[in-house]
């Protein structure tokens, strides 16, 4: 199994990596759709439901909640292995938006081959950016985009950033950035399965 972390701040270009990948059958959790879903919930902005989680059960929990949704895919496709009895390359999962190191900690802990990329942006391409996704989460004007920027780096983004294992500088279009890493990676699996 080879797991992905991607982090960067809001609007540099996490969710892209999903979008560029979801047809090459790679397994997507995303940190934020954990947080929106219990946001729903609990009827309050994801930001206050990021903070209530943690608070209630520690800065790892958002980490854990995405194990155990590794964990259970990987017994899913383990099942269809056997079922088949076929051998399949492993699984390769992205887990996007990981914020702390408390969550870094957690997937070292959990996954031997666990990968960290981080994806950069100047704050204004991320601010713009943005404003045309129209979340609700999303800041609509400058100061509240930098108050949420500080509130991240609070978290510790800034750290995971900071030790990612590659960084992708996103100021220009990605995509052919994204092509150039995936074959790369898939050619050095060739490589070893020969």
């Amino acid at each position: 199994m080879k797991v992905y972390g991607i982090t960067g701040l809001p609007g540099s270009g996490k969710s892209i990596i999903s979008k560029f990948t979801e047809n090459e059958g790679i397994h997507i959790i995303s940190m934020g759709d954990i947080v929106r879903k219990e946001a729903k919930t609990l009827n309050c902005s994801s930001e206050v439901a990021a903070v209530s989680l943690r608070k209630k059960y520690g800065n790892k929990i958002i980490a854990k909640l995405c194990v155990d949704e590794i964990q259970n895919i990987s017994r899913e496709s383990t099942d269809k292995q056997k079922r088949f009895q076929h051998e399949f390359e492993d699984d390769i999962y992205i887990i996007e938006g990981i914020r702390s190191s408390h969550e870094v900690d957690v997937f070292r802990e959990n996954f031997d081959d666990f990968t960290i990329i981080a994806i950069h942006s100047s704050p204004k391409t991320r601010f713009e950016r943005l404003k045309k996704r129209n979340r609700s989460d999303d800041s609509s004007d400058f100061k509240t985009f930098l108050e949420r920027d500080i509130r991240e780096l609070e978290f510790g983004i800034g750290n995971v950033i900071a030790s990612a294992d590659f960084m992708i500088i996103n100021d220009d279009p990605i995509q052919d950035k994204l092509a150039q890493m995936i074959s790369e990676y898939n050619n050095e699996i060739n490589q070893s399965n020969q």
